[in-house]
């Protein structure tokens, strides 16, 4: 089957993985890399033959993985801590480098090669940092977004750091493929950023007048790859272009449903990844250098943290965020991987450098997340020990919202009514609609609204689903309504959700899957007609609402007007 059955077995394996590190409360991505060391060409049993395309699969992974997090965030989000990362991402590469190739050379180490290792040294894993962001919740915090900022500068010193290193020993010429290579890097993602801003939109817009939300995703999945190939193709990161991608679709009104979208398909290629770090571990080769390994992890883990985040500290960034930030950012990066394949491959690694930066790359990527648990408990030991400024960190951006709201899904009839209601009582809401060209009609009323589905979880996480105090759920479709219903209350176990059901069956099917109100339309309009009926008969409107009541018990079976 070739690599069709590498792909079931590295899925089966991280599913295997992912059981393990549950049951043992790891982060899972602990289990997926110790999956992939399992059918890693180093060890014995089923072993993964494809092993360069499993890794071509991987880098979508990262791309995916970036492309979403652009989604979820947006320029403005990044603004705040632009300071830090546009002076102090800079700083803390040369400082990592200078003193990791110190340190090297101090123990015996080529100065070229010590200097290959230093860079390879001063990057972070941008995979790695986002799905524990991811897997925390925590992708908005301000200590988050520091971190992001620091990884995007890192990414892109990648660039010059692979036209530099091969130079090393050979100066001519540098500074003009330096500046080629800055050069294209900014005519390039400027291109993307204008381009995209004025012909993404227009383009999913068109999309949608089809009707199709398989055409949607397939849309948005080749923007993300597509504009990462771009910038693959002009000597730029494929992530990165990624990234950059979401961050432009994140200013229009497509990012929640598209980041809804993504989000399997990069878990699942993510897995990919992470198992494709695990395989580059060669058990024999870690157990022969052992001593050299532990103290080259010990010394990177407390190096970078102690670096990065007196860094942070340095630029007003006070209690938590410094450790936080710096033993988020001390594991060495998947970039990494692309340094020591080219240096490997200019002989300017020997072998051994080669292997020692491999098995200290991917052992850091997996102790990080139980690293990165230290901070807290650390940060509050500093604090009790030696005392804590009051000043707070810089003020996050002013984001408003709403708390005790309504959501309303869907903008149909009921939907309109219901929203015209409630904006008469002055009662705060926010309109969901998946049908664009409804959804185009929200703007002009004055309403607000998300488009998307709101079967997703990010589309409920986008609308409060968090701090509301009401569902109000008027799709006509059941399966929609039933599966929004379970969503919305297991991400808030207090939400009054008010569900629209097709039959008398779907009432008592949504009440038991947690609906505090379940209401069939077509019964409704049926009893207000017999009341009008009834008045004409009998105009005793007290005894027509005692009748009209006694139904509505019988219909909802106990519930009472």
């Amino acid at each position: 089957m070739g690599i069709a059955s590498d792909f079931v077995l590295i899925i089966l394996a991280g599913l295997l993985g992912a059981l393990a590190a549950r049951a043992l409360r790891l982060p899972l991505m602990v289990g997926y890399v110790a999956a992939g060391v399992l059918v890693g060409p180093h060890t014995a049993g089923p072993t993964v033959v494809q092993v360069n395309d499993i890794e071509l699969l991987a880098e979508i992974g990262v791309a995916l993985l970036l492309f979403s997090l652009g989604l979820e965030l947006s320029f403005r989000d990044l603004q705040p801590v632009r300071r830090v990362a546009l002076i102090g991402g800079p700083i803390q590469i040369l400082v990592t480098c200078a003193l990791a190739a110190t340190a090297a050379a101090a123990l015996g180490m080529d100065a070229r090669e010590a200097i290959w290792l230093g860079a390879m040294i001063s990057v972070s894993s941008t995979a790695v940092v986002l799905k524990m962001l991811s897997a925390a919740g925590v992708t908005h915090t301000l200590a988050s977004r520091v971190m992001i900022g620091l990884l995007v500068v890192q990414d892109l010193a990648v660039v010059p750091m692979l036209v530099i290193l091969p130079q090393i020993g050979a100066a001519g010429g540098l500074l003009g493929s330096l500046g080629r290579a800055i050069g294209i890097a900014v005519l390039l993602l400027g291109a993307i950023v204008v381009l995209g801003t004025r012909l993404l939109p227009k383009l999913l817009r068109f999309v949608l007048t089809w009707g199709s939300r398989e055409l949607f995703l397939v849309c948005v999945v080749a923007i993300g790859v597509g504009v990462g190939y771009a910038t693959w193709l002009a000597g730029l990161s494929f992530a990165l272009g990624a990234f950059v991608a979401g961050l432009v679709l994140s200013e229009s009104e497509f990012s929640h449903q598209a980041l809804s979208d993504v989000v399997p398909i990069r878990d699942i290629f993510g897995l990919l990844f992470f198992v494709s770090v695990g395989m580059l571990l060669d058990p024999a080769f870690a157990f022969n250098h052992a001593g050299r390994i532990a103290a080259v992890v010990f010394f990177t883990f407390a190096g970078k943290s102690l670096i990065t985040g007196l860094l942070v500290r340095a630029f007003g960034y006070v209690r938590l965020a410094p450790w936080i930030v710096g033993l988020g950012l001390s594991q060495i990066g998947e970039f990494s991987f692309v340094l020591a394949r080219t240096g490997h491959t200019s002989g300017m690694l020997s072998k051994s450098t080669y292997d020692l930066a491999l098995t200290c790359t991917v052992l850091t990527m997996a102790l990080s997340p139980l690293v990165s648990r230290l901070a807290p408990w650390l940060g509050g030991a500093w604090r009790r020990r030696h005392g804590s400024p009051m000043q707070s960190a810089p003020a996050e951006p002013g984001v408003v919202f709403q708390r005790n709201h309504v959501i309303v899904a869907g903008y149909g009839r009921s939907g309109r009514a219901a929203a015209r209601v409630l904006h008469c009582a002055a009662i705060p809401f926010v309109v969901v609609e998946i049908n664009h060209s409804v959804f185009g009609g929200l703007a002009p009323a004055g309403l607000s609204g998300i488009w998307g589905d709101i079967t997703g979880d990010e589309i409920l996480k986008a609308a409060g689903i968090d701090s509301a105090r009401v569902l109000l759920l008027t799709v006509p479709d059941q399966a929609t309504v039933r599966m929004a219903v379970q969503r919305g209350r297991s991400l808030n176990p207090t939400v009054s959700v008010i569900a629209r059901a097709f039959r008398r069956e779907d009432v008592l099917e949504l009440r038991r899957l947690g609906a505090s109100g379940a209401v069939q339309p077509e019964f409704e309009g049926g009893v207000e007609m017999v009341r009008e009926a009834l008045l004409q008969y009998a105009p005793d409107a007290a005894a027509a609402s005692t009748l009209i009541s006694e139904m509505r018990a019988e219909y909802y079976e106990g519930r009472a007007e």
